[in-house]
């Protein structure tokens, strides 16, 4: 075991650069940046950018001044001094060749220096982790009640294959896996949420303003009730899918010799089931938690951040997307992108760990 995953260690490598690669050349022909930005800002004060603080400083070299191409030939730039205009390239670092760029960049990510945003005047590192908590309450939760929920449902499915159980629950799943999860949010916010109906939770936030000053109890409790609607909003097709899957790996489990063999002997229908049949079937489902976990992380929570207003990652990563904050898009591209690749290879592990027949050394990477 201990080559395979020298192995898979190393194999990061050229991964993590690749992905790094690519979206750094794409970026070189995205139209704008942020010095076209703050050339906008100048001409027009009430721009979008107002709510940034800190201008570039020189979060741009420290960064590896990743972005756009250098050229000072901007929209809107028209009446500016060309002086003016190359020493805000310098100071993003766009001075340099994207090759140069590029080169830095990496060296800099690989010591985890990933510089400071450009508009915030807040190191990368320090806005992911105040960001942090929001996404995991999202992720966490939205994993624990998919799982929860969806294998005793996947298991009764399968058990009752067939049955008016099995279809009335089937068309239920298909429904909500149907179903996009940012339009069932907007209706659990018109339904629960004080629009035409209820008013039953919060619209907006994680907390309440006065959380600080809550018991302990009463902390808990106003947490969960802003988190409600969020993580049903969330686990919607993560739900239908799980459900599936579990069904799907019971049956095939139920129809093998071993299972028929149990049965002969006048084994139990509940031993069969939970002492024999449980964890095989359960080896695909269990040992993707964690690649379920961090899909639903980091890819899972932006829209639904949106509605309703939760300051995480999802969020960050758009805005800083759209306001072409490339330390923190390509720092956080990096960190997630390392993180996904860390819970792969602890997914293979927990298949060995889960079914020591599995033996990964075997095989050929």
């Amino acid at each position: 075991m201990g080559p395979y995953i020298l192995r898979r260690l190393l194999l990061m490598i050229p991964t993590l650069v690749g992905i790094m690669l690519i979206n750094f050349a794409v970026i070189q022909f995205a139209p704008g940046g942020p010095v076209e930005r703050i050339i906008a800002q100048i001409n027009d004060p009430t721009s979008a950018t107002d709510r940034f603080t800190g201008g570039g400083g020189d979060a741009g070299a420290q960064s590896g001044g990743q972005g756009a191409g250098a050229s000072s030939d901007y929209r809107g730039a028209q009446g500016l001094d060309p002086e003016f205009i190359k020493e805000l390239e310098a100071q993003f670092g766009f001075d340099k060749p994207p090759v140069e760029r590029f080169l830095n960049m990496m060296w800099n990510y690989a010591t985890f220096d990933f510089g400071e945003s450009y508009f915030r005047s807040v190191g990368v590192l320090e806005l992911v982790m105040e960001k942090m908590p929001v996404s995991i309450s999202l992720g966490l939760w939205t994993t624990l009640l998919s799982y929860l929920v969806s294998i005793p449902l996947g298991i009764r499915k399968a058990v009752k294959d067939g049955s008016r159980f099995d279809a009335v629950t089937s068309g239920v799943i298909i429904v909500g896996y149907a179903v996009p999860g940012f339009l069932f949010a907007v209706m659990l916010l018109i339904f629960f949420a004080g629009g035409s109906y209820l008013s039953a939770f919060p619209l907006r936030g994680l907390v309440s303003d006065d959380f600080e000053q809550l018991s302990l109890l009463g902390k808990v409790a106003d947490y969960f009730w802003h988190i409600t609607l969020p993580v049903i909003a969330m686990s919607i097709s993560g739900f239908a899918t799980l459900t599936l899957l579990t069904k799907n790996s019971f049956l095939d489990e139920i129809k093998k010799q071993y299972v028929v063999t149990a049965r002969a002997k006048g084994v139990s229908e509940r031993k069969v089931l939970y002492g024999h049949v449980f964890r095989n079937a359960m080896l695909i489902v269990v040992a993707g938690f964690p690649a379920a976990f961090v899909s639903i992380f980091f890819t899972g929570a932006l829209v639904i951040e949106i509605v309703f207003s939760l300051d995480g990652l999802g969020l960050l990563g758009f805005e800083s997307l759209v306001n072409r904050d490339y330390p923190v898009v390509f720092g956080t591209l990096y960190l997630f992108s390392l993180i996904g690749l860390v819970v792969k290879l602890i997914s293979d592990l927990t298949y060995v760990w889960i079914d020591p027949r599995i033996d990964f050394e075997s095989r050929e990477t």
